[in-house]
């Protein structure tokens, strides 16, 4: 440097120099740490959206395999309820056509399968209730598996977004990658609700 404040430096203190202060159109380096950093978070979210989103298929599935089950015993029970009432009736009839000295013990017979079948029809009403209520808590798994997965799938989108924002350094590409994340943690947060 002179002493009238002329300077003159090699060619490399000049690439210095511009990288220190952000280079043409902003440094770069910050927008590559700044995709590298949301693309990391972004990816540790969406693994934790894809392993609830399994957890709530595995649990949609087991929800409906014991409405199964549930459906089953109410039928077994709707059965046994049917074999009582073919007694009732094949009573009924014999009450009708046996002597009058025996039709009481038809008619104590037919009052007995009455009584039993009331019973057995509340024990199979109930676990149709049983059958339905898992049926329901199938289907809301369900529901929130397919939010999990709604929102796995953008901030995946999202990830892609990053990764071509890294390759052009377009801008409005990472705009788009921040708001596909953003679209992905709001649907995660649907299924954290419940919504």
């Amino acid at each position: 440097m002179s002493e009238e404040g002329f300077h003159v430096h090699g060619p490399h203190d000049h690439e210095i120099e511009h990288a220190q202060q952000g280079g043409h159109g902003g440094d770069p380096g910050s927008m590559i740490n700044q995709i590298a950093l949301f693309t990391a978070i972004i990816a540790t979210v969406g693994a934790i959206f894809g392993y609830m989103g399994g957890a709530t298929q595995a649990n949609a599935g087991l929800f409906k395999n014991n409405a199964a089950i549930k459906k089953t015993e109410a039928s077994n029970q709707w059965n046994y309820f049917q074999a009582k009432s073919t007694k009732q009736s094949l009573a009924e009839l014999a009450r009708d056509l046996a002597n009058a000295d025996k039709k009481p013990d038809y008619q104590s017979k037919m009052d007995r399968y009455e009584k039993e079948k009331n019973e057995i029809k509340l024990v199979a009403d109930k676990i149709e209730a049983e059958a339905s209520q898992w049926e329901k808590q199938s289907d809301e798994q369900m529901h929130q598996h397919h939010r999990w997965a709604q929102s796995t799938t953008v901030l995946q989108v999202s990830i892609a977004l990053a990764a071509i924002a890294l390759l052009t350094r377009k801008k409005w590409l990472e705009v788009a990658m921040f708001g596909a994340g953003g679209l992905g943690l709001l649907v995660g947060v649907l299924a954290i609700l419940h919504i």
